[in-house]
């Protein structure tokens, strides 16, 4: 990875959740990188395409593929802004990832390390390496701050 904040992978992930909140969508992000360059990324854009399916790490591996000219990204690693779903974590071992690194958990809507972790069930494809927390505390106040100013 490159020594500048503005290159590393977890900082494009929040630079794509900050446009994302920009557009009025829930402010996560995702980066994708493979041998530490980032070569897609993509922010929430379920309401802005009425796509259930537009989350961030969908966006970013949908584009990765493209970039690649393939479905299995295994020399990558993909970077979130927020605990991946079970959508998203089912999408993250089809692609068989390498690593999965995020900040902020969900315990509500996240599949990784809540609800039914995805990647520990004995029908789960394939597991990337888990790394959560990294940044926490500011994509769980990017969050909160979102949510709050909608009630």
């Amino acid at each position: 990875m490159a020594g500048n904040r503005e290159d590393d992978p977890m900082s494009v992930a929040f630079a794509e959740a900050r446009s994302a909140e920009r557009r009025g969508e829930a402010p996560v992000g995702a980066a994708v990188a493979r041998h530490g360059v980032v070569i897609a990324s993509g922010g929430n854009r379920t309401r802005g395409l009425a796509d259930p399916t537009a989350h961030a790490e969908i966006l970013a591996l949908r584009a990765a593929g493209a970039a690649l000219g393939s479905e299995r990204l295994m020399d990558c690693d993909l970077y979130v802004t927020l605990e991946p779903c079970a959508m998203c974590a089912g999408a993250i071992s089809h692609a068989r990832i390498r690593r999965l690194y995020y900040a902020a958990p969900d315990p509500k809507g996240g599949a990784v390390e809540h609800g039914s972790a995805f990647f520990g069930q004995p029908t789960c494809l394939h597991a990337p390496k888990v790394y959560g927390g990294i940044r926490e505390r500011e994509a769980a106040e990017m969050l909160r701050a979102f949510f709050a100013a909608r009630r």
